[in-house]
Parts: C-alpha cells; structure tokens; sequence
C-alpha cells in the first residue's frame, strides 16, 4: 500500500525519468553571522545529516548537475538542521544559499524497507477505477499534513485522490498501475 511510502520529498523527480539525486533536504535561510544554514528536512531519516561529509547543492529541484560542497558541521536545531558548508563563511554567502536544495546520489541513498517506496517512482502510475475505468495518470503529489494525494490528470478532468486504504486499493510500481475506488465526493 502506499501509505507506506516514504512521505518527504526524498526521492521526487522529473515524470520523464529516474533521479540521479535525491533530495534531503532545503536551506530556508542563514543562521547567525559565521555562514550556517538553516535547512528544512526533506527525508525520513534526518540522522543522515550527522553522518553527512559532502552533499550536492542546487538552486533548481531538478538540476541534474549540482555542486558538491563538503560539510563542516552539522547540528539539530529544534525542527530544523543547522549546516555549515566548507568556504560558506558569512551571513552574504549562507543568504547566496537561500531556497537551494540538498541532494545525495541515488546509490548514497538511505535503503527502504519492504514495501516502500521512493515517491518519484509513483509518478507516472496508470490509474484504473476498480470498475476498469481508465482514469489517466499520476502527475503530482500533494503531501498534506495527514497523508499523501495523488494527482491524477486523465483526459476530460483532474482527480485528487488521498492515500488512504479506502480509496488505494493496489499499486504495483513495477508495472506502473495503480487500482482505486471512487469514494462519493472524489468525482
């Protein structure tokens, strides 16, 4: 099911293809004057940022060429991870960084569990009503604060579909299809 998915932005990609990099986190502002960098975390396993010696650092989401900067130091702040990047030294060059996103290489990636998945790999899934209606497919994903929505665009509308077991009644990524039910309302 996929409410077992990792729900964090760990993993979003392009329709088009597979990632290269995955996304952890993203530098919300500058902290302090010696060049830290709050970041929003954007994985599961935030513990990964203490483990962290070089990470991959891009103004766009999408970016298939980010740069590697080594990390100096990293300490937990609340909800957030402050980060102080090698040659980021003041408050001008950690507000340079402002709104970038953290990334790892997709083989630097924590390992999922069984039954989970990365949430790039739903993007893209056919969806069919369980009547075997042909719905469209996935093209977005909403992550709400209770669970995730599927946006599946299909050729006459735009169905928002929550991940819920009600309404998600199979999903095989491997072969790209998903199998819901149309609870009243979601039409």
């Amino acid at each position: 099911m996929v409410s077992r998915a990792r729900r964090n932005r760990r993993g979003s990609a392009a329709v088009s293809a597979e990632p290269r990099f995955l996304v952890i986190g993203r530098i919300t502002k500058p902290h302090g004057v010696r060049g830290e960098v709050r970041v929003a975390v954007h994985t599961d396993v935030p513990e990964r940022f203490t483990w962290l010696e070089q990470v991959y650092v891009s103004a766009d989401e999408w970016d298939d060429a980010p740069q590697l900067h080594s990390v100096e130091s990293v300490r937990s702040h609340g909800e957030v991870v402050l980060l102080k990047l090698v040659g980021c030294d003041d408050r001008e060059s950690a507000d340079a960084l402002r709104g970038h996103w953290l990334q790892v290489p997709i083989d630097e990636a924590v390992p999922l569990n069984d039954g989970e998945v990365y949430l790039f790999q739903l993007l893209g899934l056919a969806v069919e009503s369980e009547s075997g209606e042909q719905l469209g497919t996935v093209t977005e994903l909403i992550e709400t604060g209770s669970n995730l929505v599927f946006v599946v665009t299909g050729p006459d509308s735009e169905l928002l579909l929550p991940d819920i077991d009600q309404v998600i009644l199979a999903l095989d990524v491997a072969a790209k299809h998903m199998k819901v039910r149309l609870l009243p309302g979601l039409r």
